[in-house]
């Protein structure tokens, strides 16, 4: 049964047996009302016709008694009219008078209130009056008032009261039905929030519908019951593993298809001569998101850039991975070279990057980029829905090359879990109103269901930008954006690398892999050694990188020949003038600092631009004194992680910018302002001259750190806040049986 007629059905009920009790009393009391009116008549009547009548009689004119008497009833209301003379048995009357009055029926009533009689013309009032008759004697007069007037009264009277009923019942329905809907809706409304976990904390006072506020406690309770479902895991496991991981997926998750999102691809494969080879690109990203995929199985949605890419995908461009042991598949996604440089090369490096990064260089925006940014967006959100095995899945969607997607999927696949991370900074208000398209964009990216950054910071900067920029309630307490009905979740997960890392399995003692390097370096076995592992990106800081270790040489001389410096520079983005022009000016600030300083024995910097697979990264990280970040802006860095990831001896110092999201969580590294060449010498310095206890110590920190908030934390915290949300979705979308 509808809510409505569970209302109106008893109201309407209840109206019925009022209104059944009610007319008849009124029809009663109305006929009362109309006697009285009749007897005060019938008083009137015969003091009027008391002189006449006596007149009458004395003269012995009854058929005068008769003409006055017929002249009297021409009254519409009276009916007939008799008089009971002194001994008469019969009243002298007119034709009309109801034969049972009788005068001796009729002395006995005299002065009496009048009677009702129902005769075949219909209801009648008769009321008896004494007059003066002749000497002493008196006389009786019989008047006799026709009601059916008040009988007509009486049926209009009942069909009014029944519409008037009627229409009251109808009023006060209406009335009661919005009245019930709109408190009904409010109610709702309050309940879906506080299981939304929004006012989780705030007191019941704070409740807006009143009604809540005696449940109000029980309800937190049900949703704290069903976040400890999940966060003590989170906050209290021990160990995150990949077992760990699969663990809560398939007890959390079980069922659930995953679908991740990114423009690299995990595993490229590229043509050499006859042979395809497979390739693992270098990326923070694929670092972080391969080894969960590993363990959840499904989808990775990605640009299909390697060479051999196409020939070794199936019909529906699939292809398992990894090689030797698949866990999960690539569906590859085929851009040509005009929309690759539109949507990545342009928007998204020469556009985007920069915004976001505050590097000192201009971003640029062109309409036909975005064009192109808008169209493979599309693309790729068809891929997802083809995609999805089931009309809820969950959608990971990484980094700034798709933030139009998470709407684009959210209008086909209303019921997705949508989780989006940005792996790069947020900017501030004011830099992201540069971009033309701000509005697309931050419309693109709340079609999430939660939207994930490194950092508080750049959780609270996308708050502001929202804030500022569109019609949307921003709640900062919950960290929630509702915008057009749609609410996204905005969270902090910092992310991390596997442990322990693969990287590592199969490495050489330290003692060895120093020597190792040292040999490939052409440097002697004593020679220190700083790292610098990098992507050829303005970003990255490498020039002024650069400056601190020239600085570090002039202030402190004694290291001239004895500490180089090597820098590996992944080429990266060649195709965009900025990076082109980058590469180039490092290049010769490295060749001029080295120029510097022609008596040393071997050069302060030793550049090596070229891609190195993780083994030969860690490798040299395992062969180097330090490790320096000098980042200008950066989301996280996981160059500083796998850095202390792999050093398992527990030695080495890391020396990281503050403008990198790795400083807020490693504060035992030397943390320095990478624009401060001073500063920087001095944490070169000092990290060259750091007795090993002290660097054991800080070490020893930074990988119990690394070690607990690893990746595989990273990607279980998103997967079981996006499990919780799916739980709090069926529990506001269910609905009770119906008992009609």
């Amino acid at each position: 049964m509808r809510l409505s007629l569970r209302f109106i059905i008893p109201l309407l009920i209840a109206l019925a047996l009022a209104a059944y009790a009610t007319v008849p009393l009124i029809d009663q009391q109305m006929l009362s009302w109309f006697s009285r009116d009749l007897d005060a008549r019938a008083t009137l009547v015969a003091n009027s016709a008391e002189d006449p009548v006596l007149a009458l009689v004395n003269s012995g004119d009854n058929a005068g008694i008769l003409g006055y008497f017929s002249r009297l009833t021409n009254d519409e209301r009276l009916y007939a009219i008799g008089l009971c003379e002194p001994g008469a048995v019969m009243p002298i009357a007119t034709r009309d008078m109801p034969p049972q009055y009788d005068c001796a029926s009729v002395r006995r009533k005299v002065g009496s209130p009048g009677e009702l009689v129902h005769t075949g013309h219909g209801l009648l009032h008769v009321a008896m009056r004494a007059i003066a008759g002749p000497g002493d004697a008196t006389m009786a007069l019989i008047l006799v008032h026709d009601m059916s007037f008040a009988e007509r009264r009486s049926e209009d009277t009942k069909r009014y009261m029944l519409v008037f009923f009627v229409a009251l019942g109808a009023v006060i329905a209406l009335i009661t039905v919005a009245i019930a809907q709109m408190s009904w809706r409010g109610w709702v409304t309050g309940l879906r929030a506080l299981l939304r976990g929004e006012g989780l904390f705030r007191p019941a006072g704070t409740i807006v519908v009143p009604e809540l506020a005696p449940i109000a406690r029980d309800v937190r309770k049900l949703v704290r019951d069903l976040e400890s479902h999940y966060r003590p895991r989170d906050e209290d496991q021990l160990s995150w593993t990949p077992a760990a991981l699969r663990s809560v997926l398939r007890g959390d998750m079980q069922g659930n298809n995953v679908i991740v999102v990114s423009n690299r691809e995990p595993y490229m494969h590229n043509r050499r001569g006859d042979k395809i080879e497979v390739l693992r690109p270098a990326s923070g990203l694929v670092t972080a998101l391969e080894p969960v995929m590993r363990a959840c199985s499904g989808t990775w949605i990605a640009h299909g850039s390697g060479s051999a890419d196409r020939e070794t995908v199936d019909a529906h461009d699939h292809v398992p991975v990894p090689p030797d042991d698949p866990a999960y598949r690539i569906r590859r996604i085929w851009l040509t070279p005009e929309e690759e440089t539109g949507y990545y090369s342009g928007f998204a490096n020469e556009g985007l990057w920069p915004l976001c990064h505050i590097a000192h260089v201009r971003p640029i925006f062109r309409a036909s980029d975005f064009d192109y940014y808008r169209a493979i967006n599309q693309r790729f959100a068809d891929a997802v829905v083809e995609e999805a095995q089931r009309d809820d899945p969950i959608v990971l969607v990484q980094d700034y090359h798709f933030a139009l997607l998470p709407k684009m999927v959210r209008e086909r696949l209303p019921r997705a879990t949508i989780i989006t991370f940005w792996h790069i900074p947020w900017p501030n208000p004011e830099a992201f109103a540069i971009c033309p398209w701000r509005n697309e964009l931050l419309d693109g990216l709340l079609g999430s269901s939660i939207l994930g950054f490194h950092t508080q910071f750049h959780c609270n900067n996308f708050l502001d930008t929202v804030d500022r920029t569109l019609e949307a309630r921003v709640d900062r307490e919950s960290f929630t954006v509702t915008r057009e009905g749609q609410r996204t979740q905005v969270h902090r997960y910092p992310i991390s690398i596997e442990w322990p890392p693969e990287a590592l399995q199969d490495q050489s003692e330290i003692p060895v892999a120093r020597k190792t390097v040292r040999e490939r370096l052409g440097l002697p076995d004593d020679q220190l050694i700083g790292i610098g592992i990098d992507r050829l990106d303005y970003t990255k800081g490498i020039l002024e990188r650069f400056s601190a270790v020239d600085r570090l040489l002039q202030l402190e001389p004694q290291w001239t020949g004895r500490f180089t410096f090597v820098q590996i520079a992944a080429p990266t983005r060649g195709m965009i003038d900025d990076y082109r022009d980058y590469a180039t000016r490092v290049a010769k600030l490295a060749a001029e600092i080295n120029a510097r300083y022609p008596k040393a024995r071997h050069p302060p910097i030793v550049l090596i631009s070229e891609h190195h697979d993780t083994r030969a990264v860690y490798e040299y990280f395992r062969a180097s004194d330090l490790c320096f970040v000098s980042s200008l802006h950066d989301g996280m860095n996981l160059v500083a992680k796998e850095y202390v990831a792999a050093r398992d001896d527990e030695q080495g110092v890391l020396i990281l910018s503050q403008f990198a999201g790795a400083s807020r969580e490693l504060p035992e590294a030397l943390v320095v302002n990478p624009y401060d060449a001073d500063q920087c010498a001095a944490a070169l310095h000092l990290a060259l001259t750091m007795p090993a206890d002290e660097q054991r110590a800080r070490m020893r920190l930074m990988r119990a750190l690394v070690r607990d908030f690893n990746v595989y934390r990273w990607a279980g915290r998103m997967l079981m806040d996006a499990a919780m949300m799916r739980q709090r979705t069926r529990l506001l979308a269910y609905r009770p049986p119906s008992h009609n």
